[in-house]
């Protein structure tokens, strides 16, 4: 039975957002789909046409700051914690461990208004695992690349066309053995960041799915089910994904 995973760079506003359906034959998967500017309608509509979903944006808020701003709200007081424990979330330490450098936080970057786009598109499902268990998983490509070797910054936006190409193309040629990329892919890629985030989104999906994501700690499993949690792919883990189950 074939499988699909889609992958989102999610922004704030449409025009910037990009999605990408892959679809898994085991040994092989091709990109089926991929496409630059969506809105909710369109997205909840991949939604529904997809087995496993990569978004990259937060799909929480770190537990200190939500409480501080509750605390704020119905008190007018402000809570003795430590900055850092209002910007960040607990999956964005094991992101800073792991590849040097934090992610955006969600609670003190634009990343933010990504973050509510995100909990209005999800809570049209329902209940969602925001741990990643479920059909929805947190993605972060940047760190996916970093994880399997790819160059990892520099490759956003007009300042970024000539890494970006150079990202894609060793993409391609790493992934060649297994994935089909169209020629209008590889065109999207080298033109436009999103397209290559929403690219590595799925194939971070399919690693969710197939059990090739490092693990979450036990001992953070709470946190990870009201923060979110970023799914990184093991090291080495790309030549696999299509013939994992």
């Amino acid at each position: 039975m074939p499988h699909t995973t889609l992958g989102v760079d999610l922004a704030a506003q449409p025009e910037n957002t990009a999605y990408c359906l892959i679809e898994w034959i085991k040994p092989k998967a091709r990109i089926i789909e991929l496409h630059c500017g969506a809105d909710d309608a369109v997205l909840l509509e991949m939604f529904g046409r997809s087995d496993k979903i990569g978004i990259d944006a937060p799909f929480g808020w770190p537990t200190a700051f939500a409480a501080a701003v509750y605390a704020h709200q119905r008190r007018n007081v402000w809570p003795a914690v430590r900055t850092a424990s209002l910007r960040y979330r607990t999956t964005d330490h094991i992101v800073r461990e792991r590849i040097k450098r934090w992610p955006l936080s969600v609670s003190s970057d634009l990343i933010g208004v990504t973050a509510m786009r995100a909990a209005r598109l999800l809570s049209e499902k329902g209940r969602i695992d925001r741990s990643g268990r479920g059909r929805f998983v947190e993605v972060y490509p940047a760190a996916a690349l970093h994880i399997w070797g790819f160059p990892s910054t520099g490759y956003k936006k007009k300042p970024g066309e000539e890494k970006r190409r150079v990202v894609t193309r060793r993409l391609i040629s790493t992934t060649k053995p297994w994935l089909d990329w169209p020629v209008d892919a590889q065109q999207a890629c080298e033109k436009s960041d999103d397209a290559l985030d929403a690219v590595v989104a799925a194939l971070v999906a399919r690693a969710a799915a197939t059990d090739q994501s490092e693990p979450i700690p036990r001992k953070h499993m709470a946190a990870a089910k009201r923060e979110g949690w970023i799914a990184l792919p093991r090291a080495g883990s790309l030549a696999s994904l299509a013939t994992d189950v």
